[in-house]
């Protein structure tokens, strides 16, 4: 079994969502040439070949994904706390 390498900290994290796509692109560090694993549920995991470093994922259609769970769901309605002030 392959062994791959996870930074304990990444000092950046970029991240672009493609509206048009519904695909979220997360990104350790600036994106570079990176290999993909498909590990199932629409997630992609990006290997840097050399160094078995992830870095980064691709996770297909999130908004669609999450509205359909939502569907159905009751939702949670938080409401604002009132302050009242008091004249002198």
């Amino acid at each position: 079994m392959e062994t791959l390498n996870i930074s304990e900290k990444k000092n950046k994290i970029n991240w672009d969502y493609d509206a048009d796509a519904d695909v979220l692109y997360i990104s350790f560090g600036k994106p570079g040439i990176a290999e993909g694993v498909d590990i199932g549920d629409g997630t992609i995991v990006r290997i840097e070949p050399i160094t078995n470093e992830i870095t980064g994922f691709t996770i297909l259609n999130p908004l669609h994904r999450t509205l359909t769970s939502l569907k159905g769901k009751p939702r949670i309605v938080r409401k604002k706390k009132s302050s009242s002030v008091q004249k002198e």
